[in-house]
């Protein structure tokens, strides 16, 4: 195993400081190089679909595309991404556009059949909902194989403490549910949480045989789901991706033995493929003691980046002095600007405070939070009446803006005061 190209490894100039010159800060940065070399490690999987929820930028979804990565859409706004992005909606072997999700709400469905998209249902009834508008089509299942696991609770996505899946007892009934419009089950899905552990993933291969084998030789492919787990911290040691293919190629070997037939393996990373490209880079605009705290307090918050307030997430930081040169480390609480105490970047799962051990800083500084290209942009709000971040792709040695700073005409499009 290779150790994590963290962020403090990294050698970057002041070219950050002429990113957040030329493009304001809050400001998310991408390196398409991090991207492309992560796909990489996947090539011996047949299909590598990406979970665009991680990071669904048109510019990030385009790259995937010229890549060769398939994608994963999990909403309707997230099909029509895909389309605007370039992927195509036809069948075919390896279609390009999956719609995953746990249920159809009335304008995904809309889409799914007007583009007659492949469907990976989570929940039994969509079986039913799909078949009465496009029978004798061929559906996958995503299988809660009734365990999970995650970097935290909230990223569990198996067992029955998970919204997700369809418990896998009822693969029988789904069969006959399909049975009735002509459906066949022609692809499983197992997804047990993001952030899990070889262990926890090696369990998912039994569980998917058990499952495979109970649905029988209409099987085309097989999903071993995402999941894998990024380095967020100094010293933790990145997951062993040949060894994680060898794992699920022994596990499509020997079902399409015992079946009788060639299957596809798949894998659906979401956060492997973007967390360590992206980073935030925000300034500071206070420094202040709180009792026995110091806090450096930066224009960006939990509506720019909200894994730390969700899950406690720890994500690498590291100070870029602007008029000043110190050595000097001090323990500091990172916040941000917004009128909420739970806006701590520093803080652990359940909102217990904790300090970093960062450079001196000024007003003026900037703060570069790290890895945060997953789960980062894609889940900013407008609290506190904050724009958006802007956000800019950094390939062939040009910084491309992909979208930019949303505007407060922007924000409030779409208010409306009632008039008498």
């Amino acid at each position: 195993m290779t150790r994590p190209n963290i962020l403090g490894e990294r050698k970057l100039d002041l070219s950050s400081f002429s990113l957040a010159q030329e493009f304001g800060t809050p400001l998310y940065v991408y390196d398409s190089c991090i991207i492309k070399e992560r796909i990489r490690e996947f090539a011996a999987f047949d299909v590598v679909r990406f979970a665009q929820k991680a990071c669904s930028n048109l510019a990030i979804l385009d790259l995937m595309r010229r890549t060769g990565v398939l994608v994963d859409a999990v909403s309707a706004g997230e099909i029509r991404r895909a389309l605007a992005a370039g992927y195509l909606p036809a069948r075919g072997e390896h279609p390009e556009i999956v719609y995953t999700a746990d249920i159809f709400d009335r304008e995904a469905l809309d889409l799914v059949v007007e583009h007659s998209l492949p469907v990976n249902c989570g929940s039994p009834v969509m079986i039913d909902q799909l078949g009465e508008r496009s029978p004798g089509c061929g559906v996958t299942l995503r299988i809660n194989p009734g365990f999970g696991h995650g970097h935290s609770q909230k990223t569990n996505t198996g067992g029955a403490g998970s919204k997700h899946g369809i418990w896998h007892t009822q693969v029988a009934e789904c069969i006959e549910r399909g049975a009735r419009y002509g459906i066949t089950v022609t692809g499983l899905h197992m997804h047990i949480g993001s952030g899990t552990d070889m262990e926890h993933l090696s369990q998912v291969c039994h569980a998917m045989e058990t499952t495979a084998l109970e649905v029988g030789p209409t099987l085309r492919s097989i999903s071993a789901g995402g999941g894998l787990s990024v380095p967020y911290r100094e010293g933790e040691q990145r997951v062993d991706v040949a060894a994680y293919f060898e794992m699920w190629d022994a596990t499509r070997q020997k079902l399409a033995s015992l079946l009788g037939i060639p299957l596809t393996l798949e894998i659906e990373p979401g956060r492997y493929l973007v967390a360590e490209a992206g980073r935030l880079l925000t300034e500071l605009r206070a420094v202040k003691q709180m009792g026995e705290n110091l806090y450096y307090l930066v224009d960006a918050g939990f509506n720019n980046l909200a894994r730390p307030i969700l899950y406690g997430a720890y994500h690498p930081m590291k100070i870029y002095q602007r008029d000043h040169q110190s050595n000097k480390l001090v323990d500091v609480v990172v916040g941000g600007p917004l009128c909420e105490s739970g806006d701590i970047f520093t803080q652990e799962e359940g909102g217990f405070v904790s300090t970093r051990r960062l450079t001196e800083a000024q007003v003026g500084d900037l703060l570069e939070i790290g890895c945060a290209g997953a789960y980062g942009a894609v889940m900013g709000s407008n609290y506190n009446t904050k724009p958006l971040a802007a956000e800019v792709l950094v390939e062939d040695s040009t910084a491309h803006l992909i979208r930019a700073r949303q505007s407060f005409e922007e924000i409030i499009r779409g208010e409306r005061i009632p008039t008498s």
